[in-house]
Parts: structure tokens; C-alpha cells; sequence
């Protein structure tokens, strides 16, 4: 075997072509047989196993290259929770916690807790809070990358409120801290409302902060978002105004313009939303599904389907996030012929294969318009297997068009697919019950009624109380935005 020197490996090592696994291992092989034991070289070995996928089991060889290189060094180590896949990262560091062989850095926390934001779960949120322990002790909390690191961990695990008490406590907050703040309020699914509405408060904060750290596009991104969610078209469009006079034609950048559209159209003003949309010189797959979603909220179907061709024309392929919105649009407008000719060219003819939100597009398509025995036969007929919302959709449509028989064997097939009623997913169960229980209050088969509400009680499940929710307009007033 020819040897090469150390710059000549490095280089190699450095190559985006290399996807052969035994050219990884030749160089691999150099860097041993020549006694090469540079930490960069080593890195750059890890990162490409790690980064390539290229063969079974490149993660281990990744893991076994640090542990074999002796003494243990705090740089590799660093790079190998980096580029290990966030499972594996969190293990490694757990491992080496224990060991106490290694002094880490910053870095190495910041890796750290990126991996647990990445691989959410109870046991990494406990680690990330082991982490969060550890930096206090050690002093780096005045570090604004590792703070706000720790930010992001607690909002992607659910735990919005300690990431908003370390939010406080920081002396200097970067853009990146702003940012990791607001979209953590905004990626909350408990109290979405009330998050939503604290995210707008921060972004007001932000404008008046003395520190002077001004919005990015990533900021107003997460803003119009927000006013998406919340439907204050007032604030959506101040918003773009603030835009206007800071970054200058924000509709030139495809993430900004395409937030625009999708604010524009949520918020009930699809001309504004249109608006934007011709503007704009770069579209991207993500700003035709927005025009397509917002032409679907204001039932224009037909509209809807023509952007397909545009996109075409424009030479970008629709994703299947296009096609359910399609679909979508399609229902609204009642457009059942063109939604199952769309379907049927879906794959064919645009190479995007149905999943099962599709299969129920169809399905409410065809129900809404009161072809309630052919939706069934498209449910049994589709190659996977049925979901409860596939049904359910059918089973409202029965009760709205009063098919009592078809409506009962749909009930039934629902209760079938219940699993076994405990006392913690009480909540979640009683929608089936109540919808088949409706089906024969329809028709006035009241003993079946009592049958199915005795089957309620038997397995203990409640009927959760019905809600309405009217949003005002003062409610979400800003009096920094007045």
C-alpha cells in the first residue's frame, strides 16, 4: 500500500464524492499505517462515516474511531455527538458523563442539548436538565450560544416555561436567543392560543429592547405565522409594514413571501394573499402550496387546480402537502369529477404517491357529496389499511345525509377499532359512541340508543362537554402596535 502523506488524507477526507465504503476505509487505513494521529484528520474520518450513510453500521465505526484513539480527545469527541444521528449522540455523552474521562467545553454541551431538542422524549428532557445543572455549576450560562442552545432544547421538549426562565435570566440576548424563543412559543401544541399570543408580546419586546438587537427573517417568519394562528389580519399586515420599511420588497425573499401568503390567505384577505404571490420572483413548492391552501379556505376550487399547471409551466413538482390541499379545495368547492381525476393522475402522471391523508381527502370528497355507498367502496379498496378518521369522515356524512344503515355498520366498525378503555384515554373515546348514538336518535331507534349509551357507562366513557369559541377583538390588542 502506497503511503500518503497527512495533507494529501486530509484533502482526500475533505472530497463530497466519496460515497464508496472501501475508499473510506482506504483512507482510513493510511491514517493508521502512517501513524496520523492529528485530531482534525480523525475528525473530519468521523464526520465523513457519520455524514455519508453508506454502508450497515457507520455510526459504530464512527464511535469506534474516537474510543481508539488514545489518549480520549475532547475535539473528536465533540464531533461525533454532532454528527451521530441525536439517539445515538444522546447515549455517548450519557456514557461519557459517567466515565469522567473528559473535561467538556461549551461545545460540548451545546451539542449535547442540541441532540436532546432532536430526539424529544421524558428521558432526554431529564438529561437536558442534567445539562442545564451542569452549566450553571460550571459558569456558562453567560454564554449566549449555550443559553440559548437551552432555550431551544425546552421548548422542542414541551417544557416552555423553564426555556422561558432562562430567557429572563440572560445578561445578553443574541437574534438567535430572540428567535429560539418566540418559535418555541409558536411550536407548542398545549395552550397554542395563549402561546401564540405570548410570542407576539416577545416580538413587541424585542423592538423596544435597549440591547438594540433587531429582527431577522426568521423573526417575521415566525410572526406572520403567529398572526396566522391567531387571525389578526390588523397585526399580520403592521407586521408586513414593518417589513416594507426594514428589509425593503420582503415578497424577494421566498421564505418571507411565502409566510405572507400564507398569512394573508388564513387571515380572510385572499387578495392581499395574491397579491404577494405575483410579486414574488422566486417561488419554491412551500409558496404554491400556501396559494393552494388559501384557495381552498375560499372555495376556489377551480382556481386551485390551475396552479398546478402554473406550477408545471414554473418547472416545480408538487409534494404531497400540494395534493391534500388540492384536495382540500376540491371538497370545499364540491368538485368531486376533477378531485377523483386528480387522484387518479396523482401518481401517474406527478410521481407522488397517495398516503393516507389523501385516501380520507377523498373520502370527505365523495361524502360531502352524498356519494356515501361509493366512498365506502373506496375505503375498503385502498391498499392500507383504514384509520379511524377515514370512517369517521363517513360516518358524519351518514348522519348528515340520514343513510341509518350504512351510518350503523360504519358506528360499529369504529367501536370495533376502539382499544381497550382505561382511565387515563377516557377523554379520547367518546366521539364514536356519541356519532353512532346520533345515527339512531336520526331515525328514532331508541332502544338502540340506550344500548349504546349503556355500553358508555360499562366501559366508562364520558361525553365531553361541547365548547364554543368566539374570539374578540381585544382580547389580543398589543399596545405597542396600536
Amino acid at each position: 500500500m502506497l503511503s500518503l502523506p497527512g495533507h494529501r488524507c486530509f484533502a482526500l477526507l475533505k472530497l463530497k464524492a466519496i460515497t464508496n465504503p472501501s475508499h473510506i476505509k482506504q483512507i482510513h487505513a493510511q491514517l493508521i499505517t502512517n501513524a496520523l494521529k492529528s485530531p482534525p484528520l480523525y475528525a473530519q474520518l468521523i464526520q465523513l462515516y457519520c455524514t455519508k450513510k453508506t454502508f450497515p453500521q457507520s455510526t459504530k465505526i464512527a464511535r469506534f474511531v474516537f474510543t481508539h484513539f488514545d489518549p480520549p480527545n475532547l475535539f473528536l469527541f465533540n464531533t461525533l455527538i454532532r454528527c451521530t444521528p441525536p439517539q445515538d449522540s444522546v447515549l455517548v455523552f450519557a456514557n461519557w458523563v459517567s466515565k469522567g474521562l473528559l473535561t467538556f467545553d461549551d461545545f460540548t454541551y451545546v451539542f449535547a442539548l442540541g441532540s436532546c431538542a432532536r430526539f424529544c422524549s421524558l428521558s432526554t428532557l431529564w438529561l437536558g436538565r442534567q445539562i442545564h445543572v451542569h452549566v450553571t455549576k460550571r459558569g456558562l450560562m453567560f454564554n449566549v450560544l449555550v443559553a440559548t442552545t437551552l432555550i431551544h432544547f425546552y421548548a422542542s421538549n414541551k417544557d416552555i416555561s423553564s426555556g422561558k426562565k432562562v430567557f429572563d435570566q440572560m445578561p445578553m440576548r443574541s437574534s438567535a436567543t430572540w428567535n429560539a424563543m418566540i418559535n418555541g412559543y409558536c411550536s407548542q401544541s398545549k395552550k397554542a392560543k395563549d402561546c401564540a399570543f405570548n410570542a407576539l408580546v416577545l416580538f413587541r419586546d424585542m423592538l423596544v429592547d435597549v440591547s438594540g438587537v433587531k429582527p431577522t427573517d426568521t423573526t417575521m417568519v415566525c410572526v406572520l405565522s403567529v398572526s396566522s394562528q391567531l387571525g389578526l389580519l390588523e397585526f399580520g399586515a403592521c407586521v408586513h409594514g414593518y417589513m416594507e420599511k426594514t428589509f425593503y420588497m420582503p415578497e424577494n425573499d421566498v421564505f418571507i413571501g411565502t409566510a405572507l401568503v400564507d398569512m394573508y390567505s388564513k387571515c380572510g384577505c385572499l387578495d392581499g394573499a395574491l397579491l404577494i404571490f405575483s410579486r414574488m420572483r422566486e417561488k419554491n413548492v412551500l409558496t404554491w402550496t400556501a396559494m393552494a391552501t388559501g384557495m381552498a379556505i375560499h372555495g376556489k376550487g377551480n382556481e386551485a387546480i390551475r396552479l398546478l399547471d402554473s406550477m408545471r409551466d414554473c418547472g416545480v413538482k408538487p409534494n404531497a402537502v400540494t395534493f391534500t390541499s388540492l384536495f382540500a379545495a376540491c371538497c370545499h368547492a364540491g368538485l368531486v369529477e376533477e378531485g377523483l381525476h386528480l387522484f387518479d393522475n396523482m401518481k401517474s402522471k406527478w410521481g407522488v404517491e397517495p398516503h393516507i391523508q389523501h385516501y380520507s381527502c377523498i373520502v370527505d370528497l365523495l361524502s360531502r357529496a352524498g356519494h356515501l355507498e361509493e366512498a365506502y367502496n373506496f375505503i375498503m379498496g385502498i391498499p392500507i389499511k383504514p384509520d379511524a378518521i377515514l370512517w369517521r369522515s363517513l360516518l358524519s356524512a351518514c348522519n348528515v345525509h340520514g343513510d341509518v344503515a350504512l351510518g350503523e355498520k360504519v358506528g360499529k366498525i369504529l367501536l370495533q377499532l376502539q382499544p381497550e378503555v382505561t382511565f387515563v384515554d377516557v377523554a379520547c373515546t367518546s366521539e364514536d359512541f356519541v356519532a353512532l348514538s346520533n345515527i339512531y336518535a336520526s331515525a328514532e331507534r331508541w332502544p338502540d340508543v340506550e344500548s349504546v349509551r349503556k355500553q358508555m357507562k360499562v366501559k366508562r366513557v364520558e361525553t365531553e362537554p361541547g365548547s364554543s369559541i368566539l374570539q374578540t377583538t381585544t382580547h389580543y390588542t398589543l399596545d405597542g402596535f396600536r
